[in-house]
């Protein structure tokens, strides 16, 4: 059994016992594939769903699968870690990457982990709350620099994931035409990494390179990057179709 099917039937399962138990049950953090997964099969799900990342246009998302009727209140199981440095003075300036791999040193599964946060004086990991109590006793170097970590509410994070708002020029707003401009490639080679399974919208895969693009799209092209699709703004005077949208920056 590959890892695609695993992953639905672990789902499909999820979603029966909370039924069966009346209670809300919970999914690790799914990765794009993962929720791609989720989305294909909600069809099959025997209770509703939702999907959180602990913050507005995470990457990496929890599952919470919701029986009916529901007897308590519940929130997702997600705290906040910030990471900062035991010493500023001579503390390395770290990034996404250095991050990770110490808290993959760990050993760790990445399925407890969220997304990863780096600002200039200090960063957050988003993780399931099981885990926060190791992390705070066990993370404490990253590369040379000791670190200290302190829960937070989600509310108290500080570092906002920054864009940088643009605007182009399409034929339409077809995902490949869009895709091709904002990211300065050919048509052709939009075309070539949707069909190669490298798009995704929404944490959904598309193969079809006619879908219209919606305001709130958060489109995915795997080794480029991410960007919303905010909005059509009129036609240019060649009939062409103006369109926002805001690149994720690293």
């Amino acid at each position: 059994m590959n890892e695609q099917e695993l992953c639905r039937k672990r789902l499909i399962d999820l979603s029966k016992q909370a039924d069966r138990k009346g209670i809300v049950l919970f999914s690790d953090f799914l990765n794009l594939n993962e929720l791609n997964i989720y989305h294909q099969n909600r069809s099959q799900f025997a209770v509703q769903t939702e999907s959180f990342g602990g913050i507005p246009y995470a990457e990496r998302q929890i599952i919470a699968f919701i029986p009916d009727a529901l007897y308590y209140e519940w929130s997702f199981p997600i705290t906040a870690l910030k990471v900062s440095p035991a010493y500023p003075k001579f503390a390395e300036q770290l990034g996404h990457r250095d991050l990770l791999g110490a808290i993959m040193k760990l050993g760790v599964d990445r399925g407890k982990l969220g997304d990863i946060l780096v600002g200039e004086d200090c960063s957050y990991i988003l993780c399931e709350e099981s885990m926060a109590d190791y992390f705070i006793e066990n993370l404490t170097r990253v590369r040379h620099t000791l670190v200290r970590l302190s829960s937070v509410s989600p509310e108290e994070i500080t570092v906002r994931q920054e864009f940088e708002e643009k605007n182009g020029i399409v034929t339409s707003n077809r995902l490949d035409a869009v895709i091709a401009c904002v990211h300065r490639l050919s048509r052709s080679q939009a075309l070539n990494f949707i069909r190669a399974e490298r798009v995704f919208v929404n944490g959904k895969l598309l193969q079809n390179p006619t879908y219209a693009c919606q305001p709130g799209d958060i489109v995915s092209v795997r080794g480029y990057g991410r960007f919303i699709y905010d909005s059509s703004c009129g036609e240019t005077g060649k009939g062409r179709l103006k369109f926002q949208y805001r690149l994720y920056k690293n």
